[in-house]
């Protein structure tokens, strides 16, 4: 006997005459009134679309599923970040589903609409790009809580830290060991005004007197390994490396084994995240803590609060 054919939301929304968008705000209980609601609950339930958590999502108008919209979780520290997160998130019983960018600013806009258009009551984003005018749009569909960056576009609540005086604090240590030619490895990510740890190296620099070489490498070690091999083959080569990154910090450590130069002896490294990993390779990374735990924590009760205001 064959298997019945799963009913999808698309099913829904040919029944009702809407689009699969306005199904699913009115699964959600937004941008939608209360007549559309109910006329999603019935044609959903009259269709048996009802055998997930989607019948409690039409019962109280939430779902219980948190996106997370990851820059690149090929980076340790955005791995660690995210788990935190779901810790966090928990408490609340809110749940994460989990979706990565790699780094490319098409895609993250696109998983974000995605996520708008799904069954998630909220968003927590890293934004690549947080100048896109696409958040505007996605910023009105549901509850974003953006860690790091402002937004353009509306939003519950932003988690920022303090780039300029954790950047200064790497560049005033690697001045006072000496350095004054140094190169600086950033995440690959688009130059907007809201990044500030780029313009905050140049500034911290020229008061300082040191000659800084930014170059943006990506999120992933092996990439990091080849950007910073290129830089270290320079003659003369930068004496110290500073990585936004800690995971860009461990690139440049096997880089610098390949050439046969010595850490700290012939190179200074700094990181920026304060990972575990920066105190398992050997020697150990200076790394900046800018209070991941913290973030994460404010995040998700930033998000949790959005959501339990919100009509349900």
């Amino acid at each position: 006997m064959p298997s019945r054919k799963r009913v999808t939301i698309k099913d829904v929304a040919a029944a009702t005459g809407l689009s699969p968008a306005a199904v699913s705000y009115a699964m959600r209980g937004v941008q939608t009134s209360p007549e559309t609601q109910e006329r999603v609950r019935r044609a959903a339930d009259e269709l048996g679309y009802t055998g997930n958590a989607v019948a409690r999502a039409l019962a109280r108008g939430r779902t219980g599923l948190a996106g997370v919209l990851s820059g690149s979780l090929q980076d340790l520290s955005e791995q660690r970040f995210v788990e935190i997160l779901g810790r966090q998130l928990g408490r609340h019983d809110l749940h994460m589903v989990v979706v990565d960018a790699r780094g490319e600013p098409d895609r993250e806009r696109m998983l974000a609409r995605q996520l708008a258009d799904r069954l998630v009551d909220g968003l927590v984003i890293s934004p690549l790009d947080p100048s896109d005018a696409a958040w505007a749009e996605i910023g009105e569909s549901l509850p974003i809580v953006t860690v790091g960056d402002a937004l353009a576009g509306p939003t519950v609540g932003e988690v920022l830290f303090d780039n300029r005086t954790g950047v200064g604090m790497v560049l005033e240590h690697l001045h006072r060991l000496g350095h004054r030619r140094i190169a600086v490895l950033t995440p690959s990510r688009p130059s907007t005004p809201d990044r500030p740890a780029e313009r905050v190296v140049a500034e911290k620099c020229a008061s300082l007197g040191m000659e800084a070489t930014v170059v943006n490498s990506r999120h992933s070690m092996e990439e990091a390994t080849q950007v910073a091999a290129a830089l270290l083959a320079d003659d003369p080569r930068p004496t110290a490396v500073f990585c936004l990154s800690d995971s860009i910090a461990c690139g440049v450590y096997a880089a610098a084994a390949a050439r046969g130069l010595s850490i700290p002896l012939d190179l200074s490294v700094a990181g920026y995240d304060d990972h575990p990993i920066a105190r398992v390779v050997a020697p150990a990374l200076t790394s900046v803590d800018w209070g991941m735990s913290e973030v994460a924590t404010a995040a998700a009760d930033l998000l949790a609060a959005a959501v339990a205001g919100r009509p349900g």
